[in-house]
């Protein structure tokens, strides 16, 4: 949202903070306005002045601070993928960020799944964030293989897309069971197959 205030730029950043915990914990059909309102500490008014496009447009908000959380979270090391050590060091901050969250939906593509079937245009704009991480893998794989790290036949945008897939499946097991070792397993053999291409 352009043209607000740096007050009204930190009330819109505060509503969008406190309504990420309140989706991911109970998903986007599981809360409505009132209880996003209600949990925020804003009114009504104050809700459509910064979000006037309503759930929709708060929930794309919500998902991309999220995904700026999780972004964050593995850096340095997403953005230099660019060698064994590198790749270890990149899951264990993945493992690390995870452990503490207790969200069920604290996954980006849960929030797609959840606001596909009736906002196809909003589970679009969330998935973007997906293909942007996806893609962040595939360029460390481009430069592993460019440094002979891996060997010359390797596609890596098929393998970032295969890790990608393993980091996400990790992911729904860890909520369903409330156990960070599916996460810890899919990781880990996404490296195992990563290193099969060295």
């Amino acid at each position: 949202m352009t043209g607000l205030t740096a007050k009204g730029a930190a009330t819109r950043e505060r509503i969008v903070r406190a309504a990420t915990d309140l989706i991911l914990d109970r998903g986007v059909a599981g809360m409505t306005l009132d209880e996003i309102r209600a949990g925020t500490g804003t009114s009504k008014s104050q809700l459509f002045h910064y979000f006037p496009g309503g759930k929709s447009e708060l929930v794309g908000a919500i998902a991309a601070f999220q995904n700026g959380r999780v972004m964050a979270a593995q850096e340095p090391w997403l953005d230099r993928l660019d060698s064994w050590a590198a790749w270890q060091s990149w899951r264990d901050a993945v493992v690390t960020y995870y452990r503490g969250l207790t969200h069920k939906y604290c996954s980006v593509s849960a929030l797609v799944n959840d606001v596909a079937p009736t906002d196809p245009a909003l589970a679009a704009e969330i998935a973007a964030h997906a293909d942007r991480w996806r893609e962040q893998l595939a360029a460390g794989l481009r430069t592993m293989r460019d440094r002979g790290l891996l060997r010359p036949e390797a596609d890596p945008d098929r393998l970032a897309l295969a890790t990608f897939a393993t980091l996400q499946g990790g992911l729904l097991v860890m909520q369903s069971q409330d156990d960070i070792e599916p996460l810890e397993a899919a990781l880990d053999g996404a490296l195992t197959m990563l290193r099969a291409w060295s």
